[in-house]
């Protein structure tokens, strides 16, 4: 049996003593994973049992006609079929209507977080506001920007003029200084290892009357502060530049 550099693997080693022993060779088992690629586990409180969620916004790849290829960040997927992905450094979904996004976790094996998951996620193992401490602070999270896209882009200054056209133009989350790429604001995280749950884009949550939470990058406080923050205007079929998604599934035991 060969060696590495002088040593023997542990796990032949742990097979070749069973096998003098007993002389049989011991079965080495393979360690089950609680949660798939890219996805953090997130223990179950007062015993429950733990579930697992996204560690980045949800981006999309395109599934119908034998695809399986990235589908734009700023095009809403309709009349097409996508599957969500968590995958960092890259540009997330928005333009996203709940009921998409939930088909877009479903094709991927995973759900629409609860509200309840969803905000354990995000005030992290401490319990805290914002993940990482009850007190904001500027630029650790993605949620600066000075001027409102769609003023920039058609110099509308009254949301009398914001339209549904208006609110889902591809340009707008291709300005400068709008949504950023998944992980990119390094200290946006909290003890679950969980990004960008504040700010950057708003994140819809399971709720069947159409919710979404976090903020986005223009405002993390009207609706709630932080990881309190909570919008419940909006009917499931809704979809703008400004929200997107992440997707949670239960924990492999």
């Amino acid at each position: 049996m060969k060696k590495l550099n002088g040593a023997m693997p542990w796990a032949a080693a742990v097979g070749a003593a069973a096998l003098l022993v007993t002389g049989f060779a011991a079965p080495v088992r393979s360690q089950v994973m609680p949660c798939g690629p890219g996805m953090a586990l997130i223990p179950g409180a007062n015993g429950a049992a733990g579930y697992c969620i996204d560690k980045y916004e949800a981006s999309l790849r395109r599934t119908d006609d034998g695809r399986d290829e990235p589908w734009s960040p700023y095009l809403t997927p309709e009349r097409v079929r996508v599957r969500a992905v968590s995958a960092h450094d890259v540009v997330p979904q928005g333009y996203v209507s709940q009921r998409q996004a939930a088909a877009a976790c479903s094709a991927a094996g995973k759900r629409l977080c609860e509200n309840t998951e969803w905000v354990r996620a995000c005030r992290g193992p401490s319990n805290t506001t914002y993940g990482y401490g009850e007190r904001r602070e500027r630029n650790r999270c993605n949620e600066n920007h000075r001027w409102h896209p769609v003023v920039q882009l058609f110099r509308a200054t009254s949301q009398a003029l914001w339209g549904h056209v208006q609110m889902n133009d591809p340009q707008i989350n291709q300005l400068p200084g709008t949504v950023a790429l998944t992980g990119a604001h390094r200290d946006c995280s909290n003890g679950y290892g969980v990004y960008d749950m504040v700010g950057n884009l708003h994140e819809w949550t399971a709720d069947r009357e159409g919710t979404f939470r976090g903020g986005y990058y223009m405002d993390t406080a009207i609706n709630g502060n932080g990881c309190n923050y909570v919008t419940t205007a909006h009917d499931p079929s809704y979809h703008d530049y400004s929200i997107g998604f992440r997707c949670c599934a239960a924990a492999r035991q």
